[in-house]
């Protein structure tokens, strides 16, 4: 899935993404990044403006799902069989949060991703993730590093 308007069309089947209002902002190769606006619905501390982590924890298994779905050749579809999320610190209140992704090993039917979350400041990681997810629909001669 390099097609960016596929990668769209992923985002925008998720219920949670489309209620997030993330953004693709690119997608091949294996690498995925996606955006989200920071909106006050999603805050998690009202005394502090702090986005929820479950927000944040949203934005980086999406773009995970689909930093996957255009390494994996051919596949229709993922699904997260794990995930990893540890939190650095919090999301300045205000600032759009950005995840970056990258499938760097994949087998037949499970690809292995890393990600990133970081607000204005790029410098600093507001969380990092790391995860395993199904690889669907690929058949077996299909891409497999």
């Amino acid at each position: 899935m390099t097609d960016p308007s596929a990668a769209q069309r992923f985002i925008e089947a998720i219920p949670h993404s489309r209620a997030l209002g993330m953004v693709l902002e690119a997608v091949g190769d294996g690498h995925a990044r996606i955006s989200m606006a920071w909106d006050e619905r999603f805050v998690g501390d009202p005394a502090t403006g702090v986005i929820s982590g479950g927000a944040v924890s949203a934005l980086l298994d999406t773009c995970c799902g689909a930093a996957v779905l255009s390494d994996a050749g051919g596949a229709t579809g993922t699904a997260t069989l794990d995930l990893r999320i540890d939190y650095m610190r919090a999301a300045r209140p205000g600032q759009r949060i950005t995840a970056r992704a990258e499938c760097y090993h994949s087998t037949r039917t499970v690809a292995f991703v890393r990600a990133t979350a970081h607000d204005e400041d790029e410098g600093l990681p507001v969380a990092t993730a790391a995860g395993a997810f199904t690889i669907e629909g690929r058949s077996n001669g299909e891409k497999a590093t």
